[in-house]
């Protein structure tokens, strides 16, 4: 597909990347600038970042950058809902990728916990969450091939109420149809109250995803990634 053939909406703007090196560079600057600016402005800033392949260059470029990482909380838009040792486990990824060198010294927020579902770990989660000083400052989406982000999945039971949750309301259980473990996810409401907001992309095939995402972004639920395309975000692709 043609980048010329891409109508972004007015406000989001798009950063291509030579190379997913050269495209976690770019990012992991604007973060880390990002995050220096919020540090002037409270006493803790709070990074949000997902999971999965495409974010690992960002995560050791970004572990590297000068800032008061003592003052940084990290935690995920979404955990599947699996032990820290297991190969899907989001958080393992974070701690191995992200929670090094100079990121040491960041605070981990945790999403999933030792109950046994999503739905019983709820309540802990929620806990742990209110050590953080909301909104976030910093979030990094990623998108899947079906419009979804985070753990917000269309189709799913468990989505309109991530989608439309109350105040005070952090997280969700979302168990989704055709993706492996059950999970939990920030809600909508929560993650759409960001300061700054990426999206992190790689690939011709999620490049499709987003045009067709944009062509008919008042269906939310359908392609979830749609209510997130407000003036602020800032698309971050590389091939």
């Amino acid at each position: 597909m043609k980048m010329s053939e891409l109508h972004l909406p007015a406000g989001i703007s798009l950063t291509r990347g030579d190379s997913a090196r050269l495209l976690a560079d770019a990012l992991a600057a604007d973060v880390s600038e990002k995050l220096r600016e919020a540090l002037t402005l409270k006493d803790r800033a709070l990074l949000v970042v997902s999971g999965g392949s495409t974010p690992i260059p960002f995560f050791e470029v970004l572990r590297d950058k000068k800032l008061d990482w003592s003052r940084v909380d990290v935690t995920l838009a979404d955990e599947r809902w699996v032990p820290e040792e297991h190969a899907d486990s989001n958080t393992r990824l974070v701690k191995a990728h992200l929670l090094k060198g100079l990121a040491a010294a960041a605070r981990w927020i945790p999403l999933a916990n030792a109950a046994a579902s999503p739905e019983e770990g709820l309540e802990q989660s929620e806990s742990e969450l209110a050590q953080a000083q909301w909104p976030i400052d910093v979030l990094v989406l990623g998108m899947g091939n079906d419009g979804h982000t985070a753990s917000l999945f269309p189709g799913t039971d468990g989505l309109e109420a991530a989608m439309n949750a109350g105040k005070g309301v952090t997280c969700a259980a979302i168990t989704p149809l055709d993706a492996p473990h059950p999970r939990i996810t920030l809600t909508w409401p929560v993650l759409d109250q960001a300061t700054s907001t990426y999206l992190l992309l790689q690939g011709e095939a999620k490049l499709n995803t987003l045009k067709k995402a944009i062509e008919h972004a008042e269906d939310r639920l359908t392609m979830p990634i749609r209510a997130f395309f407000r003036p602020g975000l800032s698309i971050f692709w590389s091939a």
